[in-house]
């Protein structure tokens, strides 16, 4: 895992010298005892979340085509609890969207204080897609990356926590993947000519994801490089992070739950005196 904070911003990424596969010292065999251990762990976090109200939880996830964006929503995400949760999917703008500044339709989709929200892609289609693929001015989309920045700034001083996934698979595992989909009736639904064709600009989008990481990572929203090329350490590191980002609230919101749970016993104890009258 790679994180890249405020430390880092203005600085390249050079995404050819990340790993996309596992470190040796971890260990297929020993990582589903510490995932199901995570699972458990965030489930209780999200209950203290739930209950306290007093921050929300945004997780934005990126990558490639066939990265796994599905795979760890369904793995990770799954130890919640889906009263709080909801997942948003970011696909070409409708008119209507086209019609608002590009940060409209994504704002809708941010979470209440308690919940989460995953986004499988986000508003950074909109400084990469558009990019890669010329559908904007190069002065527009570059104008973006500071409205991004303030746009995230604001959802952290309203409360959010902001975690941002960059799912890094290789060239090989990203053929082998598509490959296998031809293969399997049940995911032939995912087939499309623009993946293949994608893998034509793979270069471009390097580099643009190279400045989305070096423009848009923050000491409160940072970036995290998760490598992807093995899905059960993808999903390991996605929910070590999440962990890790909500651990240091958990003391402060059980001392709000004490507070609202004391208040409920008197209020539950004075209504019980005024009724025996």
């Amino acid at each position: 895992m790679h994180v890249i904070t405020s430390q880092a911003q203005g600085a390249k990424v050079r995404l050819d010298r990340i790993a996309t596969e596992p470190p040796e010292k971890e260990q297929k065999a020993d990582a589903k005892a510490e995932f199901d251990a995570l699972g458990q762990e965030l489930f209780d976090l999200q209950d203290l979340l739930w209950g306290a109200r007093m921050n929300s939880v945004l997780i934005v996830l990126q990558g490639r085509d066939t990265a796994g964006k599905d795979g760890t929503i369904k793995h990770v995400v799954g130890n919640l609890n889906p009263r709080g949760v909801s997942v948003a999917s970011f696909a070409a703008p409708s008119d209507e969207e086209l019609s608002h500044d590009f940060l409209w339709r994504i704002h809708q989709h941010t979470p209440r204080l308690g919940e989460f929200s995953i986004f499988n892609r986000s508003h950074y289609e909109d400084v990469l897609a558009v990019r890669v693929h010329d559908l904007a001015p190069k002065a527009l989309w570059k104008a973006r990356y500071e409205h991004i920045r303030d746009f995230e700034q604001m959802l952290v001083e309203h409360g959010t926590i902001v975690l941002k996934f960059f799912l890094h698979i290789s060239l090989d595992e990203q053929e082998k993947r598509l490959l296998d989909r031809e293969e399997e009736p049940r995911k032939a639904w995912k087939l499309s000519a623009s993946d293949w064709e994608d893998r034509d600009h793979w270069d471009d989008y390097t580099r643009a994801y190279q400045d989305v990481f070096a423009r848009t990572s923050t000491k409160e929203a940072p970036w995290i490089l998760v490598p992807a090329d093995a899905k059960w350490y993808r999903n390991l590191v996605v929910a070590r992070a999440v962990a890790e980002a909500l651990r240091p609230h958990r003391r402060r919101w059980q001392e709000r739950l004490d507070e609202v749970g004391a208040a409920k016993k008197a209020e539950l104890k004075a209504w019980r005196k005024e009724s025996q009258r």
